[in-house]
């Protein structure tokens, strides 16, 4: 409950397990000036480079720095940790033989449980992070939103959207803005995503126009507007201000 006890104990690893808007606020109270000068620091956020930053910022020179991402919870790994990822960056480790091995111990934990170890920079993790994890958890706040319900007709796709729903909405909002506001590559995803969905919408409702023109004007406007796409790929800038197409000659004028 004391910062201050725990850091008389002198413990070997000293491990944050906070959210992620709560984590600088932390570090500014602790004593470091309790612990050993080589004590090993570990985080577990699901961003990295900002945890990263913050250790280099506020730890003492001499403490080792250890940044990791077990990508599992509660729901994910409630049964088993095997085969689940767990990244890592050794960001700053001693030279000294009993810090290699103490940080080395540390991972053993994890890879003793079977999670797969994946070493990659802080930099790597964010940028395919907000390609994976960001876009899940847009995906399954905006399926809650829209209020997907389960139906007596559930196809396999379908549960897999609503086991998405559920795997995503035990998770805080602070989590959720934590992912966004701390990784400077959610937004670019973000933006992606509605571009993607843009482009859906107009792939629906151009296809929906066809079909009311042809409704309304019949097959032979079809034919019409073939002729005039065939007239436009002669022209060879398919813009749409061409001349008529009885206007155009046989040399393709």
């Amino acid at each position: 409950a004391d910062p201050h006890d725990l850091f008389e104990q002198h413990p070997d690893v000293v491990l944050l397990s906070t959210s992620i808007l709560s984590t600088e606020t932390l570090l500014q109270k602790l004593p470091f000036q309790r612990l050993r000068r080589n004590t090993l620091f570990v985080d577990v956020l699901s961003v990295k480079e900002f945890p990263r930053n913050l250790f280099l910022k506020y730890l003492p020179p001499d403490f080792d720095i250890l940044c990791t991402h077990p990508m599992f919870g509660p729901e994910s790994g409630k049964t088993s940790w095997a085969g689940l990822p767990f990244v890592y960056d050794k960001v700053r480790i001693g030279d000294e033989e009993s810090r290699i091995k103490r940080c080395d111990n540390f991972l053993d934990i994890f890879e003793k449980e079977g999670c797969r170890m994946v070493e990659m920079s802080c930099m790597e993790h964010d940028k395919y992070a907000a390609g994976s994890q960001f876009v899940t958890h847009t995906m399954g706040r905006v399926l809650e939103k829209f209020g997907l319900e389960s139906s007596p007709i559930n196809t396999k796709g379908y549960e897999t959207l609503l086991n998405l729903v559920e795997n995503t909405k035990g998770d805080s909002f602070d989590l959720y803005y934590g992912l966004f506001m701390y990784n400077q590559n959610a937004l670019e995803q973000l933006e992606r995503l509605d571009m993607a969905f843009e482009s859906i919408k107009k792939d629906l409702f151009g296809r929906l126009h066809q079909v009311y023109r042809k409704q309304l004007f019949g097959d032979n406007n079809g034919e019409v507007e073939k002729k005039r796409s065939l007239a436009q790929q002669l022209l060879g800038n398919g813009s749409l201000t061409e001349p008529p197409l009885d206007n155009v000659r046989q040399d393709g004028s």
